[in-house]
């Protein structure tokens, strides 16, 4: 807990999660508090995995040298005698996700850095518009100053930010989860360039919903797909996305299923997709550091939108 509360995009993406989904176990740490992880037993260690470690709950995949009879084998051998339910009979019900458009601050006047995320709620990994959300994530893109591509990045907003100096480094990330998400943006930037950042952000943000262009729409699909290959170098790899998919989708989808998905994806599809998680939506906000300039969150409320005549 000590080594993660020591890097601030995990404490920060903590502290987002505990504004936008408080009241839910959403909005818990994953670590839970200190006196949880003191006072933990043999028996809770136990009772834990008699709960959530039942068949219906488990996946095993393999990629490679594999035959497929051996593999079923091995698996009814070895984890043929899994309950499949928990062993006092209990069915642990999963507890529905509520965003609360909220914000949470933790000022700090001696820092002269500021680590924010803003995020909008997103969609379930089994939602419609689950492909479009990836696609606007790399149409905003990622930029480091230290990367040495200043502004020739393809993202606007990166190349906004890199021409004016307005961050360290901002990156765009789209969390899904089984009946919601999150969609929005994390920044390290100087603390006097916040109100300026604040700005190009959000006009960046509410783009999507009225002006991404077909060039940077047919970019990102080329460079979502180029980035999901890369993920599939090497057998653990190809193994973990079986996985992940079986339990997420109850099948896997070929690459080339996905790639017909992206493919799919239109310049009126992306719009649709901002018009309905960013045009005039709440938002959650979490930032620590040097954040005397930020502005407050109805500034934020406020350029969720623009006002077109």
């Amino acid at each position: 807990m000590e080594e993660v509360n020591k890097q601030q995009e995990e404490l920060i993406l903590d502290h987002l999660h505990a504004t936008a989904f408080q009241g839910t176990g959403l909005g818990r740490t994953i670590l839970g508090p200190e006196e949880n992880i003191r006072s933990l037993k043999r028996t809770d260690l136990t009772d834990y995995i008699h709960t959530h470690y039942t068949a219906p709950r488990m996946v095993i995949a393999g990629a490679g040298a594999i035959n497929h009879t051996e593999l079923c084998s091995l698996a009814s051998q070895y984890f043929g005698k899994l309950p499949s339910t928990p062993k006092s009979g209990a069915v642990v019900a999963m507890e529905p996700a509520v965003f609360t458009g909220s914000d949470i601050r933790v000022k700090f006047n001696s820092e002269h850095t500021a680590h924010i995320a803003i995020a909008f709620q997103g969609a379930s990994w089994t939602s419609e518009y689950a492909f479009p959300l990836m696609l606007m994530q790399t149409i905003l893109g990622s930029y480091d100053r230290s990367s040495g591509m200043g502004k020739n990045v393809a993202s606007k907003l990166c190349q906004e930010v890199a021409e004016h100096e307005l961050a360290h480094s901002i990156s765009t990330f789209n969390t899904c989860y089984k009946d919601t998400g999150l969609f929005g943006v994390y920044v390290v930037a100087p603390d006097n360039k916040l109100d300026d950042l604040a700005w190009f952000l959000m006009n960046n943000l509410v783009r999507l919903v009225h002006a991404p262009s077909s060039e940077e729409v047919e970019r990102a699909k080329v460079n979502l797909k180029a980035t999901m290959l890369m993920g599939l170098d090497g057998h653990s790899n190809v193994a973990e996305d079986i996985g992940r998919q079986l339990l997420t989708y109850g099948r896997r989808m070929t690459p080339a299923e996905i790639f017909c998905r992206i493919d799919a994806i239109t310049v009126d599809d992306v719009k649709a997709t901002a018009a309905k998680f960013i045009n005039d939506q709440d938002h959650a906000l979490a930032a620590v550091g040097g954040i005397h300039e930020l502005p407050d969150y109805n500034w934020f409320r406020r350029h969720s939108y623009w006002l077109r005549y």
